[in-house]
């Protein structure tokens, strides 16, 4: 016992203060995009041929987060002329049309559906289906559960049986093959539940977007209720969209 108290005084307190504190990532992390209004429109015809997912619209100006891998093409024309992309890790949206963005994204926590609150304000159980993903999607959503996050201190936590869940949280392009298995866990989850699209492959197919072999859509199958953009979406991106939707 003595020999667990001095390491504990020796290692000292290792959980992030988020979202009581602000946190500042790495300035190489590539968050929300921010488009200048005022670029000429021929360079923003530049980065939308050079967007390998067709997430921008010149025409418009806006990038479609949803496809969006954050690959920083676009950033490297005319040295960021079109777009820049921020630190700002804050990315979650509550409808599907929300993810396409001039540089802006409206508050999670006012489009919240204020009963999911009140159903599952103090305890949320969510299982993971991994839809034929990469896996990185789940390597950092699987990082919230460390000491450093400690998801579970916000009565979140993800568990094995969808039996014992209030909703799912899908990654990956849903392939054909997982299409089944993915709709049979929905099913075994008790009413009600919600449903959580995590990552571009989830909500548009991602790198995959356009095969024939996915789905590409979670919201084609089911009815999403928060989605959570990113490639893979940072533990933070993730840890802010649960925390703002459902607490």
């Amino acid at each position: 016992m003595l020999k667990i108290l001095r390491n504990k005084m020796e290692q000292g307190y290792k959980t992030s203060p988020y979202p009581k504190e602000p946190i500042t990532l790495y300035h190489r992390f590539r968050g929300l995009p921010l488009i200048q209004e005022n670029c000429d429109m021929e360079i923003a015809r530049k980065c939308s041929d050079l967007c390998p997912q067709d997430a921008i619209d010149a025409p418009a100006k806006t990038i479609d987060l949803g496809r969006c891998t954050f690959c920083g093409h676009c950033e490297t024309v005319e040295d960021g002329a079109f777009v820049r992309f921020s630190e700002n890790f804050e990315l979650g949206a509550a409808q599907r049309n929300e993810l396409v963005t001039a540089g802006s994204l409206p508050d999670l926590a006012d489009h919240s559906q204020q009963h999911f609150k009140k159903l599952f304000g103090r305890s949320l159980q969510l299982r993971q289906v991994s839809a034929a993903g990469c896996n990185a999607c789940e390597a950092d959503t699987n990082v919230l559960n460390t000491p450093f996050f400690d998801l579970s201190r916000f009565g979140i936590d993800f568990v094995a049986s969808p039996r014992h869940a209030d909703g799912i949280h899908v990654t990956g392009p849903i392939s054909l093959n997982m299409k089944q298995a993915l709709l049979d866990t929905f099913e075994a989850v008790p009413s009600p539940k919600i449903v959580i699209a995590s990552g571009s492959c989830s909500i548009s197919g991602g790198p995959f977007y356009g095969s024939n072999e996915i789905v590409g859509d979670l919201n084609s199958l089911l009815p999403v209720d928060l989605y959570i953009p990113g490639c893979p979406p940072h533990p933070l991106t993730t840890l802010h969209a649960l925390l703002s939707f459902f607490k």
